[in-house]
């Protein structure tokens, strides 16, 4: 598994925390769906808000996800994942499609 060591994979796999909210963030991505920071601090289970909010702020440090404001609230931010993010997914998914057979 030499495509583990991305940086991504290191870091989405922290903790089941970093994990669900990486499925999170892409499931919302592929079903075209906008997620805002408020929705997915509250998906996210046993994690406190301050906590989610310290992951999604690291993640974004890092480049793995950006905010996007909407037109007619300011306030409301909806996470998304950068371009070079859904690459490394997408080499993920391919490695464990490859190891299940």
């Amino acid at each position: 598994m030499r495509k583990a060591h991305t940086s991504s994979n290191y870091f989405f796999r922290k903790s089941p925390s970093h994990y669900h909210m990486m499925l999170l963030v892409m499931t919302a991505h592929y079903n075209k769906k906008n997620l805002s920071v408020e929705e997915l601090k509250t998906k996210l289970f046993k994690t406190s808000r301050p906590k989610s909010a310290l992951i999604i702020n690291e993640a974004c440090e890092k480049g793995f996800f950006y905010l996007e404001k909407t037109s007619s609230d300011m306030r409301k931010k909806f996470i998304k994942p950068s371009i070079k993010f859904v690459s490394e997914f997408n080499d993920y998914l391919v490695t464990l499609k490859n190891l299940s057979g």
